[in-house]
């Protein structure tokens, strides 16, 4: 089983920046994929960016790339998600993901509003 908390959500001004974080626990092992996807009210869940175990590979969708950094460190098990020149419409819930060979594990997600 993997367990996945994240945190590091708030309210922020635009233009403004904030680091999520994602800690995994548990039978982390075979994790090689991680990812950040968010979901806003009424809204269908999006991917926002992945990574893979190495940390050599990312990818970002449209709407963010530039302005976020998809990171992780393996030692301590956890994710991060940089995101600067935020706009209001980024402001969603944040769920991180991982993925093992056969099994998709969501956190609960951590609210980020953008707004003045």
């Amino acid at each position: 089983q993997v367990q996945l908390v994240e945190s590091g959500g708030g309210l922020v001004q635009p233009g403004g920046s904030l680091r999520l974080s994602c800690a995994a626990s548990g039978s982390t092992s075979n994790i090689h994929v991680m990812g950040w996807y968010r979901q806003d009210l009424g809204k269908r869940r999006e991917l926002v960016a992945t990574i893979t175990r190495s940390g050599g590979r990312t990818n970002y969708a449209d709407s963010v790339k530039g302005r976020f950094t998809i990171s992780r460190d393996n030692v301590k098990n956890t994710m991060y998600l940089q995101m600067n020149l935020l706009k209001p419409e980024d402001t969603a819930v944040y769920f991180c993901n991982a993925r093992d060979f056969s099994t998709h594990y969501w956190g609960q997600g951590t609210q980020v509003t953008v707004s003045s």
